[in-house]
């Protein structure tokens, strides 16, 4: 039995280097234009839209604690007066960051509060 011309010679390897080149150029293409990637990115990306969605639901609850809690305007005039920096602490400490049902408190959304506090006239 003889073999197909195709692969005899030089014809192997250059099938082969074709294949190669061109998994290579798919993997290159799917990844860079495609939108491909891998698991552990996109577990990422959805763990980073969770939290922000958390955030935005959180912040403005805490905006409404903190505005109906006694003492709201001095404490707004305080809150003011803070660098940027220390407002998402103040917050945390005044209590207004805490969710609804206890838990703990969440950083990001005692920050979101006290930026959107700082936007309260």
């Amino acid at each position: 039995m003889q073999l197909p011309t195709m692969l005899q010679g030089d014809a192997p390897l250059r099938l082969l280097q074709g294949a190669a080149v061109g998994a290579v150029a798919t993997m290159i293409i799917g990844f860079n234009w495609a939108g491909w990637m891998r698991s552990s990115t996109a577990d990422k990306i959805a763990s980073d839209q969770s939290r922000a969605a958390v955030v935005a639901v959180l912040a403005p609850i805490c905006v409404d604690k903190f505005q109906r809690s006694a003492g709201a305007p001095a404490a707004l005039v305080e809150l003011k007066k803070m660098a940027s920096y220390e407002q998402g602490s103040f917050v945390e400490k005044g209590g207004w960051a805490t969710p609804p049902g206890g838990g703990t408190v969440d950083s990001a959304v005692a920050q979101a509060c006290a930026t959107m506090l700082g936007a309260v006239k």
